[in-house]
């Protein structure tokens, strides 16, 4: 395979839905031998009175990952991670057809306690994560934590080998989880082409000069025949770390690296006929969920409870609002909608600090029926969630810093009605798409204040403008068309196309 695939050129740029992906992969003719590597896995096992449940995370690049896969057949390598994960499946970790609610190949792993500790929420969360966000957040690095996390790194390999049915399988490696992968893949497998596509910001090289082991993770890095990234910030800093690295045997000069910004399904099926009727009656169901008064206008959050989501700074700068605005009160209310974090320190301090936010700025303003901060600690479904996208009047996807944060698409994908308006932080990696949105500094607290300010008092001739150039701008470049991009791209550079710098570049011109 290796060398002789065609690439389809400007064909992947039209790809925006599963049947022009699969399509896309009949061109690329990869011959059913496509491996997904990933510590999240595409459905999870849970025990019920009825028997095990397959649950499928919530989440776009899931379902482009798995039409990738069942186009053509393949196998997606992943963490079993669910209380019934090992009921459904054979001797060899594959889940049993029966189970799987898809067609490829489900090949699970199982990590002992210790692997899990030490490559998951040591080296992964608690080093990685914080190395790569600029959050305040420092990192922290364990020895025990880095040889786990080689071991882990080691296991998926040796799966990727086992799972393989040619010399020369497409394997897409997924996020910083399984940064040395590509050069274990490439000792087993010479002749694999390998994606490996990075989802969070990479870090500058000043940060990254930090990190004991930074070394190692570039070379294994540059094992791959592509490296995607979100950002072109994220490209310059992989460059610049990448032109200082040695020149180290089979990953001398190979590695091609560009720009794929991942983004969602454009919701083609469930999008609403009559757009204003399904925002009142989006509008009326949100009220009698979280007790919102008629009439109260409504800012929306919704995030995982995580340092760099910017929660806090958020709760900080809709109190400032209030403060400088007397007459807002008893007329807008902030809704934060979040999940539950990680486990650790940081993720604990976050949510007392979220809490006593909360609880302060309802004290000094609240009236009435009147709830400044309406704190939802649960999570919510994909639908309630949807409700509340097209209910609210402001969203506040304030990271500090992020790879790219799908909340903002997801509501701008939401907005058939052209109301809304979207306040996004300049250090999302969304923030280089959706230029219509207010961009401000999250950590900024009158800036971000005054953002919210203005959006509040967009007319709605000005909401209506700006949303139908960021949903544009989503609809032309939906999750299928980043799968098909950075397999093409992965092919072509495979095949020695060097062509990543231009179409890069052709990325962001047009999501801009």
């Amino acid at each position: 395979m290796k060398g002789r695939l065609p690439g389809t050129g400007g064909d992947a740029y039209r790809v925006r839905d599963a049947a022009g992906l699969t399509r896309l992969l009949g061109r690329l003719d990869c011959a059913g031998d496509l491996i997904v590597v990933s510590n999240r896995a595409p459905w999870i096992h849970s025990h019920s009175p009825a028997g095990p449940v397959a649950r499928r995370p919530a989440g776009g690049l899931v379902t482009a990952l798995e039409t990738v896969l069942a186009a053509h057949g393949g196998c997606w390598i992943a963490h079993g991670s669910g209380d019934a994960d090992r009921a459904v499946t054979d001797e060899h970790g594959h889940v049993r057809a029966c189970d799987l609610p898809s067609s490829y190949r489900l090949r699970r792993l199982w990590l002992s306690a210790d692997e899990v500790d030490g490559h998951y929420h040591g080296m992964s969360n608690d080093g990685l994560w914080p190395l790569c966000h600029d959050a305040g957040v420092a990192p922290v690095f364990c020895p025990r934590d880095w040889q786990l996390y080689r071991q882990v790194n080691r296991r998926f390999a040796d799966a990727v080998a086992a799972e393989a049915r040619s010399e020369s399988p497409v394997v897409l490696v997924q996020d910083y989880h399984l940064a040395l992968a590509p050069r274990m893949i490439r000792e087993r497998l010479p002749r694999a082409i390998i994606i490996m596509f990075w989802h969070i910001p990479f870090p500058a090289p000043q940060r990254w000069a930090t990190f004991a082991w930074r070394e190692e993770v570039m070379d294994g890095l540059l094992c791959s025949d592509l490296v995607g990234l979100q950002t072109a910030a994220d490209l310059a800093h992989f460059n610049a770390l990448r032109a200082a690295c040695p020149d180290r045997g089979m990953a001398a000069g190979r590695t091609m690296a560009g720009c794929f910004p991942v983004s969602i399904a454009w919701p083609e099926r469930t999008e609403p006929a009559f757009p204003k009727a399904a925002r009142r009656a989006a509008r009326t169901t949100v009220e009698r969920r979280f007790g919102i008064a008629p009439g109260v206008r409504v800012l929306l959050g919704v995030d995982r409870l995580d340092y760099t989501k910017g929660i806090a700074e958020r709760l900080l700068a809709f109190e400032c609002l209030l403060a400088q605005h007397p007459g807002l009160r008893g007329s807008v209310s902030l809704l934060q909608v979040t999940a539950p974090g990680r486990a650790g320190a940081p993720y604990r301090a976050l949510e007392s600090r979220v809490r006593a936010l909360a609880h302060r700025i309802n004290g000094r303003f609240g009236s009435g029926g009147w709830t400044p901060v309406i704190l939802h600690l649960g999570g919510a479904d994909a639908v309630t969630v949807n409700e509340c996208y097209r209910a609210c009047d402001v969203c506040l996807v304030t990271s500090l810093h992020d790879g790219m944060n799908l909340v903002a698409k997801e509501f701008v994908a939401a907005r058939a009605d052209l109301r809304g308006v979207l306040v996004l932080g300049r250090r999302a990696g969304a923030a280089g798409e959706l230029r219509q949105a207010l961009l401000t500094d999250p950590r900024d607290i009158p800036a971000l204040a005054a953002a919210i300010c203005a959006a509040l008092a967009m007319p709605r001739h000005e909401q209506a403008l700006r949303m139908a150039a960021m949903r544009k701008v989503v609809r032309r470049h939906t999750v299928y068309g980043w799968a098909a991009r950075l397999l093409d791209a992965g092919v072509r550079a495979a095949g020695g196309g060097h062509v990543l710098g231009r179409q890069a570049g052709h990325v962001l011109e047009a999501a801009a």
